[in-house]
């Protein structure tokens, strides 16, 4: 008998997706991972971390959670997705000393 365990993936972006506002005001927007297109939907508050992000960090990179949903024919839905979003800094390159 298998062991019982939970896939949840983390799917990470650089750059805001197109959206589209579907039913509820819920916004949808596509992400291809490797040629597989994972199909998110997430409410209005969450769209607003990555749009906030994109207003006020001049880098920055989003860690999209969720649970691998319903197979579609380009790749998968990602169900109960959440957002958390970091400010990225550019790496300080020091002078060598000589």
């Amino acid at each position: 008998m298998a062991t019982t365990g939970k896939l949840e993936l983390t799917i990470k972006i650089s750059e805001l997706p197109e959206v589209k506002t579907v039913e509820n005001g819920l916004q949808y927007f596509e992400l291809d991972c490797n040629g597989r297109i994972f199909a998110v939907t997430v409410k209005p508050k969450v769209w607003k971390k990555l749009t906030d992000a994109q207003a006020n960090f001049p880098m920055w990179v989003a860690a999209i959670t969720g649970q691998m949903g319903a197979m579609t024919p380009e790749g998968f839905v990602l169900d109960g997705a959440n957002i958390q979003v970091f400010e990225k800094k550019p790496k300080v390159v020091e002078a060598a000393e000589g």
